[in-house]
């Protein structure tokens, strides 16, 4: 441990202690302050603010995220910055409701319980162990055996005892690949540690909710609807699924009894590239596409959006543009990390 420094959040506040050798990201974690992020990495900026007071050392980051000009401004990424002296930071994007009800960062030891494929690509895995607690939507970090890297996952199911994750598998990829190829085995050992994430319903509003997603971007969505279920939330609500073709879709029994569950609930899987002598008669074309042609008033719903880069970012352009304000679309963007 180095020195401790106090770091004070404007407007909101806030003052928590920080260790120099951590990034006042991870300080603000530990202590169960949920600030604004998204990969943790230095990549995306979501965690950009303005450093109003004291001293920041910062680990390697993208110009994209950060450029010179901005740095001499003031200007700091939290999940960089580790403090040299007491802080005043102001926020300029976050959510005072999820940034005060956070969780206390938890690492847990995990046994893996079930390995499936739901797709030729997507593979479900499930770890059991002491109870991390954590908020439907949010993700955790999973240590790579033998390695001190991790990967950031979502769980897919309620909280209360199980972890359950839906992987994209690369053939290169040093975590995904240990599911294609046996490797990774019932009964192994896993290091996991959370929670993260934002991506959590807000319960002040009643607006009807619009879920956009694809790939093993239905993890966090599913936890939504879960959680919904769960708590008998009757929002109107429509989640739109997309995939290339019919082999690329998953969970559609489960997805059909929620529609049962919530009655103003609807499920739209959308198809992409449907190959000759495949059976499909439901909506085809891009998300985005389809969202375009299905929904005409919008500018009143909450909007998650959770899935690959490009898609997330096609969809918040085509929300906007129909009036979605921008502080009412929640997303998640699943990255892929080098192998």
């Amino acid at each position: 441990m180095g020195q401790t420094y106090t770091v004070r959040l404007e407007p909101v506040g806030i003052e928590f202690e920080v260790d120099e050798d951590e990034t006042v990201l991870r300080g603000a974690f530990r202590q169960g302050l949920m600030l604004m992020h998204g990969c943790k990495e230095g990549q995306c900026a979501a965690c950009k603010s303005f450093l109003l007071d004291g001293e920041v050392d910062l680990d390697k980051y993208s110009n994209f995220a950060l450029n010179d000009m901005e740095k001499e401004e003031g200007w700091t990424l939290l999940c960089r910055a580790h403090a040299q002296s007491d802080l005043e930071v102001e926020l300029i994007n976050y959510d005072e409701e999820v940034l005060r009800d956070g969780i206390a960062l938890q690492t847990k030891q995990m046994r893996v319980q079930t390995l499936e494929a739901l797709t030729h690509d997507i593979h479900r895995l499930v770890l059991s162990g002491a109870e991390l607690k954590y908020k439907p939507g949010q993700y955790v970090d999973v240590k790579i055996p033998g390695s001190e890297e991790v990967r950031s996952f979502s769980m897919a199911n309620l909280p209360g005892g199980e972890l359950e994750f839906m992987i994209k598998v690369y053939p290169d990829g040093k975590f995904s690949s240990l599911l294609s190829t046996g490797t990774l085995q019932e009964g192994h050992e896993l290091e996991v540690t959370g929670p993260f994430g934002v991506f959590t319903l807000r319960g002040k509003s009643d607006r009807p909710l619009l879920f956009i997603g694809g790939g093993a971007g239905m993890a966090p969505i599913l936890a939504l609807l879960r959680s919904m279920a769960d708590q008998n939330i009757d929002r109107p609500a429509v989640y739109y699924y997309g995939a290339r073709g019919p082999k690329d879709l998953f969970h559609r029994d489960e997805l059909a009894e929620l529609e049962q569950r919530l009655p103003n609930f609807r499920f739209v899987p959308a198809l992409s590239d449907v190959g000759d002598g495949e059976q499909w008669d439901g909506e085809r074309g891009l998300i985005t596409d389809v969202v375009g042609r299905c929904e005409d008033k919008l500018s009143e719903v909450d909007a998650y959006l959770c899935g690959p880069p490009p898609m997330v970012d096609a969809a918040i352009g085509l929300l906007v543009q129909k009036g979605v304000p921008e502080d009412r679309v929640y997303y998640d963007k699943f990255t892929t990390t080098a192998p």
